[in-house]
């Protein structure tokens, strides 16, 4: 803390303990209660690392919120360099590991999962994204919505902005214990997030079903040339060929239907705003709004 208040003058530290087992929540209590500037908060149960961030990131009442971990993998002295990044044109900025703090294997499946949602969601430079954050406060009004136990919050972030930085910072190992995030829960995030937040295998989906049905359609058709050519001369097989070619694009053809309905169902129901205003100018005032 002493480290952090030679950053700004006005600032808080909001702990969000996610159900610890252990004296975490003791000694968050204690710290709250004897110095002004600390807030904690305890979770009635281990809810995952992005709904704890979700929490404290709705209890900040500044203007800039830094996310961090607390196993101090993430350098107090680290957060004047995200500050400084936050530039006028910039909503929310990364902080990039100079040198990986995790081993091989690991840091090789979060590359892997970082870009596959990259692409998948559409999200400018996604390799950059770490849990060591800096942001505009108001781009949580973009995310109010959000519900559910399957959040992320850098996801929910980019919903409100395209304006996105990154900077080198140092990261530092783990004195003590061990990273939850393994490759299975790594795969585990990624299934949620695609699954949570984009209509892509809907999608996948709907494309299928056309690519099937208009095969069905071109089958019947070569039967019938098949048939009218003296080619086929098995008594019904033009008859049965052509009926379940039929059956089959005119099932795949709906289920294409049905999933393109279904993910404009699904995409309004996941929370994400309509639109988000920057900036707002009125006669006689000028306010700066998000929603």
């Amino acid at each position: 803390m002493r480290k952090k208040t030679t950053v700004c003058e006005r600032y808080e530290i909001v702990l969000v303990v996610d159900g610890s087992p252990d004296g975490t929540w003791d000694t968050a209590r204690q710290l709250a209660l004897r110095v002004p500037a600390v807030r904690a908060m305890c979770l009635a149960r281990n809810y995952g690392q992005h709904n704890a961030l979700l929490a404290g990131v709705r209890a900040a009442r500044h203007d800039v919120v830094v996310t961090m971990d607390d196993d101090l993998q993430h350098p107090p002295e680290e957060v004047p360099a995200l500050l400084s990044a936050l530039t006028d044109d910039v909503d929310l900025v990364y902080g990039v590991a100079r040198e990986e703090e995790h081993g091989f294997a690991r840091s090789l499946a979060s590359r892997l999962v970082k870009a596959g949602l990259a692409g998948l969601l559409g999200v400018p430079d996604g390799r950059a994204m770490s849990a060591f954050r800096a942001f505009r406060t108001d781009l949580r009004t973009s995310f109010d919505r959000v519900a559910g136990p399957h959040v992320s919050v850098d996801v929910c972030l980019l919903w409100g902005t395209s304006r996105v930085g990154a900077v080198t910072v140092r990261m530092d190992r783990r004195d003590q214990g061990r990273s939850g995030y393994t490759l299975r829960t790594l795969t585990r995030y990624a299934v949620n997030v695609i699954a949570g937040y984009s209509t892509a295998p809907l999608r996948l989906v709907t494309y299928l079903g056309f690519l099937v049905g208009a095969g069905g359609l071109a089958l019947f058709v070569r039967v019938l040339w098949l048939y009218f050519a003296g080619v086929t001369t098995v008594p019904g097989f033009t008859t049965i060929a052509g009926m379940l070619a039929v059956l089959a694009a005119v099932q795949m053809l709906g289920l294409g239907v049905v999933g393109a309905y279904v993910g404009r169902l699904y995409a309004s129901g996941m929370g994400r705003p309509t639109y988000v205003i920057r900036d707002r100018v009125e006669a006689g005032a000028e306010a700066v709004t998000r929603g």
